[in-house]
């Protein structure tokens, strides 16, 4: 992972790209974590790194769904909001019996997934905002694909922060001399970053 994101050629490229970097940074954060260090909450927030790697995932799972059946709307989920809502709370926590090396990959599997869509979604097709939540807003019908992949990276940058500051206060590590270490580092086959052919 470098400290900067490459240059990029165009809007779709520039979307992937900035994807695919911020997606990135979560190996870096975990880099030489055992999963009772990914699962520890040290800083003031509950959060943990396993945690958020785990609703990162779930996060691009959900939009990427949205994505995906555009224009339409996704199937109905037909479990209760409040069964929805515990998944949603559960998503943000690293349970007992996961691993780091488990929420990694299906970590890997959902960026490959995203990134394919970046590179063949219409960007400008539209997305019907739900109406089954009350955190999206009443008075807009659609997003298009495009917001949906720029709200993704948004997501990813944010929670990767958060990230950032649970790292440190685990053992003091920061960004820059965790990046250097996982470059030196040979990552797992799963761990193979999705390129378009």
């Amino acid at each position: 992972m470098p400290a900067l994101a490459p240059p990029v050629t165009g809007e779709r490229n520039a979307l992937r790209e900035f994807l695919a970097y911020h997606q990135s940074a979560y190996f870096a954060v975990s880099y030489g974590l055992t999963d009772e260090q990914a699962r520890s909450a040290p800083s003031a927030s509950a959060l943990s790194i396993g945690g958020l790697i785990k609703h990162v995932t779930g996060m691009q799972r959900t939009w990427m769904t949205r994505v995906a059946a555009a224009p339409d709307a996704p199937p109905t989920d037909p479990r209760s909001f409040e069964e929805r809502s515990a998944q949603y709370a559960n998503e943000f926590t690293m349970l007992p019996g996961e691993t780091l090396g488990g929420l990694l990959e299906a970590f890997t599997a959902q960026n490959a997934q995203t990134l394919r869509l970046a590179d063949t979604a219409d960007l400008a097709a539209a997305v019907p905002v739900p109406r089954d939540a009350p955190w999206f807003p009443s008075d807009v019908e659609a997003w298009s694909v495009r917001w949906v992949f720029l709200h993704v990276i948004n997501e990813l940058a944010r929670h990767a922060g958060h990230a950032d500051i649970v790292r440190e206060s685990i053992d003091g590590a920061t960004m820059y001399e965790l990046i250097a270490g996982q470059e030196k580092w040979e990552p797992e086959p799963w761990l193979t970053p999705w390129q378009p052919e």
